[in-house]
């Protein structure tokens, strides 16, 4: 009976978490501000932190910059916290992006989060090489990363490749950035001039979650380019 209990509690726990990441993406599609600072606040450690994390964004992509910085910053503490206690490769990918969103706001940050970020994403990936978001976020840090530093967009490229071909695993409780693949792939595509690839990495972000904005925002400008 106590096993029984014990494999229905930890199911319920896993639903519950699929289901806080879920309205998460949710809110951070629609850019609903109120309801990710909600999140960031009543969920779970890792979740508080993602959700942290997708607030910062929303936030500075609608000029919220003292937000945006607050909520990295949650974010970041959060995650260093559970890293304190025990090594986990989603831990370790988030907090790299993370890391990566902090020299970005304030390029200054580089010597200090660059090497972090980068030593984050391999102890990740001796953790767990099949995990899509440690693939996703070293694709986003390659992007942003010179070629002579190891990055560019044709290795951003090759690993957003590999964490679309990983997100094809069964996923039942940390399951967020399959969309975000192929549109991080797409930016690739359109640095490289293969602007019909990225066209069609962005309609493909748009078919494996109709909600999400950013690569319908891509999709547009594109279209009016044209």
């Amino acid at each position: 009976m106590k096993t029984l209990l014990l494999i229905t509690s930890l199911t319920f726990a896993s639903h519950n978490a699929l289901a806080d990441i879920i309205d998460i993406d949710n809110a951070a599609n629609t850019m609903d501000i109120n309801a990710l600072t909600q999140y960031s606040q009543n969920t779970s450690d890792y979740n508080n932190a993602y959700a942290n994390y997708r607030l910062a964004i929303t936030a500075n992509i609608t000029g919220k910059q003292e937000l945006a910085q607050q909520s990295l910053t949650h974010a970041q503490h959060t995650l260093e916290n559970i890293l304190s206690q025990q090594e986990s490769a989603d831990t370790q990918a988030l907090l790299a992006a993370v890391y990566g969103m902090q020299i970005a706001f304030d390029s200054s940050k580089g010597a200090k989060y660059g090497m972090k970020a980068a030593q984050l994403l391999q102890q990740a990936k001796a953790l767990e090489p099949n995990n899509p978001r440690v693939s996703l976020v070293s694709a986003i840090n390659a992007f942003y990363t010179p070629s002579v530093f190891g990055g560019g967009v044709d290795k951003a490229h090759t690993l957003a490749s590999q964490a679309i071909a990983l997100y094809d695993q069964p996923c039942d409780t940390i399951c967020w950035g399959h969309a975000e693949a192929y549109t991080w792939r797409g930016l690739a595509k359109q640095e490289q001039g293969n602007f019909t690839g990225a066209q069609q990495d962005w309609q493909s972000a748009v078919a494996v979650d109709p909600q999400y904005g950013w690569a319908k925002f891509l999709l547009s400008q594109q279209a009016a380019k044209q």
